[in-house]
């Protein structure tokens, strides 16, 4: 367990803030540890449909990986071992394949580390405060996982700017969002309240059809076209004897709101 991570849980939808202000809500290994078993407890609770994930405070959402925790000794329990195994592998949902959709609500500054949980998010908003950038290289280390995974959402050319600039130009929320880092600003004040419609909107939703949606997108882009439409089309035949694929339908004509099943894998 660690105290460096919040989570509530509102109606249909939860809440996990980073919460580590001293490091500017940088992760630690007890906070990967913990962020893997919420993530893993979320997978098995039918009372939460969507996730919002935010940091605490307004000065930054994650600065990435702790480095004090580093001088402490955490670098050797996860020195050398698996790629999977690693703290920073543990932290979102899509690492620890919980299907059920995310909203990254991004705070304040977002460094290094922090773009795993903007790279592996359906849905990123940011405050205007927002800045991006990656120091990786500045302090001689190689940012391999997370270019990788923005190269997958925004312009190659941007992934490179971020990364080889070593944070010494910082990306704006405008710019953010003209390149598709992120989909939405707001005003800092406006930012947890608009985080949380869009999860109550979402929640409304079938969980099952909602989860493997974005399990048959996000594995898509594992493969080439025709592989990757193969693996959708493996959701939805795993769909169709689910009691929500008639209930949509049957609901709307009858002009009610749906009874939704719990989410099942």
């Amino acid at each position: 367990m660690s105290d460096k991570v919040r989570y509530e849980k509102s109606e249909r939808f939860a809440t996990i803030t980073l919460d580590n202000p001293a490091a500017r809500n940088a992760f630690d290994y007890d906070m990967a540890m913990e962020l893997r078993r919420l993530w893993n407890e979320i997978k098995s609770d039918d009372d939460v449909v969507c996730v919002i994930v935010t940091g605490a405070g307004d000065k930054a959402f994650c600065t990435g990986w702790d480095i004090s925790s580093t001088a402490a000794g955490d670098s050797q329990k996860f020195a050398k071992v698996p790629r999977q195994e690693a703290p920073y592998s543990q932290i979102t949902a899509l690492q620890n394949r919980c299907w059920k959709p995310v909203i990254t609500a991004i705070n304040g500054m977002c460094v290094g580390g922090g773009f795993h949980f903007v790279a592996d998010s359906e849905l990123v908003i940011a405050a205007d405060t927002a800045t991006f950038f990656d120091t990786h290289v500045k302090v001689g280390t190689v940012a391999g996982l997370e270019p990788v995974g923005l190269s997958r959402r925004i312009p190659l050319e941007t992934v490179f700017r971020l990364t080889l600039l070593g944070g010494a130009e910082r990306m704006g929320a405008e710019e953010a969002l003209r390149v598709g880092l992120i989909g939405e600003i707001l005003p800092a004040v406006e930012l947890m309240p608009r985080a949380r419609e869009l999860a109550a909107k979402i929640s409304e939703h079938s969980p099952t059809a909602l989860a493997r949606s974005k399990r048959a997108i996000w594995e898509s882009l594992d493969h080439g076209l025709e592989e990757g439409l193969d693996r959708a089309y493996e959701q939805l035949e795993a769909h169709a004897d689910h009691p929500d694929q008639l209930e949509g339908p049957k609901s709307f004509f009858e002009k009610r709101k749906p009874r939704w099943a719990p989410y099942t894998d």
